[in-house]
């Protein structure tokens, strides 16, 4: 029987970079989540325990760090798009790096009226996000970038039904035409190339899919997530597919009556588990081969 070494990486994970800009009074902060790894010819670590071609996990953290002050942090994108370079070039027997950012978002403290200069609360808008996959060299170097947003938690008090759907002798379920549509939405978008003006992209993305969410009449949370996605393609020719994974936040309608009191869709329990979990993935059709893009994304179909 034969028996021989498969895919592998390594790296490290959760590094919690956060960058104070002071060049000024007025300071601003950037708070990130960093992980990095590398995958390539390292048979002889995991063979022979020879770490002649690695670099050290805690060379891949001093750099987050160092990279955080030396090139600043501007998109996140672009931060990660430099780490996943230069892990390449210091690393002969790499050919390929995976670097994952999360941003957490800080506003300032309103004070009479005005934000603070120093002072700053967590905002819960959803977390952006970015996995960068670099692989070659030289002239032979491809990079992907699938960027996006989780816990963006997101509500519609009415414009949602759900009827019509299979049953059979174990479906107990009620059909409905009004009803509560809450989701924690993962969203994850794969770029056509790396001529991108970042920022401006993810606020534009973000906001349609707020926008789509809030007028779609929705039938269905398949139905929402397409109009969402489809939306999306259509106003950003630089995204080439989208995907969504979207539990789906159930609110239940408490009975009252036991208490002699009507409860016209105002009281609801709201269920954290168990949940339907919706994916979906909408793609041009002339989008572009995706490479290694969705290395290492987990949690999508």
């Amino acid at each position: 029987m034969a028996i021989h070494l498969g895919p592998n990486q390594y790296g490290k994970a959760e590094n919690r970079v956060v960058r104070i800009y002071r060049d000024t009074d007025r300071h601003s902060i950037r708070d990130l989540n960093v992980s990095t790894s590398l995958r390539g010819d390292f048979t002889a670590a995991h063979l022979e325990g020879d770490q002649a071609d690695v670099l050290p996990t805690d060379t891949q953290k001093n750099t987050a760090f160092a990279f955080a002050k030396e090139k600043g942090i501007g998109a996140i994108e672009d931060y990660a798009l430099t780490l996943g370079g230069h892990f390449i070039d210091s690393t002969p027997k790499a050919d390929g790096a995976r670097i994952e950012v999360h941003e957490y978002p800080w506003d300032r403290i309103q004070v009479d009226g005005a934000g603070h200069d120093h002072a700053f609360v967590r905002s819960g808008g959803g977390v952006r996000s970015t996995v960068v996959n670099v692989d070659g060299r030289g002239a032979d170097r491809r990079a992907h970038v699938v960027s996006g947003i989780h816990d963006l938690t997101l509500l519609k008090s009415t414009g949602s039904e759900f009827h019509g759907f299979l049953k059979d002798k174990y479906t107990t379920l009620q059909e409905t035409d009004d009803r509560i549509l809450a989701t924690s939405l993962v969203a994850k978008w794969r770029y056509d190339h790396t001529e991108v003006d970042w920022d401006k992209s993810y606020d534009s993305i973000r906001a349609i899919l707020l926008q789509r969410f809030a007028e779609i009449h929705s039938k269905a949370l398949q139905q929402t997530l397409y109009g969402m996605g489809r939306s999306v393609l259509e106003q950003h020719p630089e995204v080439a597919e989208i995907k969504f994974s979207a539990p789906n936040k159930h609110h239940f309608l408490v009975d009252l009556s036991p208490f002699g009191t009507e409860n016209p869709g105002e009281v609801f329990i709201a269920a954290d588990r168990p949940y339907g979990l919706i994916e979906a993935s909408v793609v041009r059709d002339d989008a572009s081969d995706a490479g290694s893009a969705w290395h290492g994304v987990p949690g999508f179909c």
